[in-house]
């Protein structure tokens, strides 16, 4: 079996993505024969998290620690030159298919509590394509008796059309403000957004959090990467569910993947939100939230 276990390919005329059982994400997304997100193969690990589902957190939570309804918890911290928990469980769990179609497979997860994070969580992902390109729809429920917090994110790396790499892309991420990060990554004020207009990122090295994202009349917010050579281009979307979206130029991948893509994270929540509490999500008993994004290439 595969190191991200087992395999569906979904396809509909142009579009066809391979979604992955460890993470319950995206291993590949080529629209016309194209790369759209960057790929790993068979037997590899996913680079940078590639493609994987964010939970209970999404980014960093400061030294592992944070309070909740009164009481203390540690985390395993996992990112060990920022002293941080990263990214939460469920991004190295083994998901299970439900629902299998030749455009859709639906995956579900189930937490169970831990030491650390004492809740459990049933989580459950559609990834489909269509004319529209390719859509995540999450639902995260509570089974438990306990009010839950949790947070989450996903983490694509977007190819920028036929570019090896990035450096000649415009980014555009619509968004009013953008957190001041310490060493540890962690926010300690905010600032001003600084690709608010289309902005070619030469030699930039970005690892930042944005906030207060403009939307359309639709409510969605729209993160565009482009390749002003070839005209291509890739447009991340998501729904008012995710507030924030943490954007990284994979300068800390290996190899041809260092700065061949952007990482583009939608997130419900900004980093060290357990610790904050901002925008972090709290389930009720039997409660559901529901959140959608997707990827549209062009």
């Amino acid at each position: 079996m595969a190191l991200s276990g087992e395999q569906w390919v979904i396809a509909y005329n142009d579009h066809e993505a391979t979604i992955v059982a460890v993470g319950g994400g995206v291993r590949s997304y080529t629209y016309r024969g194209r790369p759209v997100v960057m790929s790993y193969g068979d037997e590899e690990l996913a680079p940078g998290w590639s493609g994987h589902v964010l939970a209970p957190w999404p980014n960093r939570t400061r030294d592992g620690r944070y309070s909740y309804d009164g009481t203390d918890y540690q985390l395993p911290v996992n990112e060990i030159e920022t002293n941080t928990a990263l990214h939460g469980f469920v991004a190295w769990a083994e998901w299970t298919a439900v629902d299998v179609t030749d455009t859709s497979v639906t995956l579900e997860c189930r937490l169970p509590a831990r030491l650390g994070y004492p809740w459990t969580l049933q989580l459950r992902t559609r990834w489909s394509v269509g004319p529209g390109g390719l859509r995540a729809a999450h639902t995260v429920s509570n089974p438990g008796t306990k009010t839950a917090p949790f947070g989450m994110g996903t983490h694509s790396y977007l190819v920028p059309g036929s570019l090896e790499r990035i450096d000649e892309a415009t980014l555009h991420v619509p968004a009013a403000k953008k957190l001041k990060l310490d060493k540890q990554r962690i926010p300690v004020g905010t600032g001003t957004a600084d690709f608010d207009d289309p902005t070619v990122l030469k030699d930039l090295v970005v690892d930042d959090c944005y906030g207060d994202l403009k939307r359309g009349a639709n409510g969605t917010a729209e993160v565009r990467l482009a390749d002003p050579v070839s005209g291509q281009a890739v447009t991340v979307w998501m729904d008012e569910s995710f507030g924030w979206v943490h954007i990284y130029t994979a300068d800390g991948l290996d190899g041809d993947r260092k700065r061949g893509s952007v990482a583009i994270e939608p997130t419900t929540c900004p980093p060290n939100a357990l610790a904050t509490g901002e925008d972090l999500v709290e389930l009720s008993p039997s409660e559901a939230w529901f959140g959608v994004w997707g990827i549209r290439p062009e």
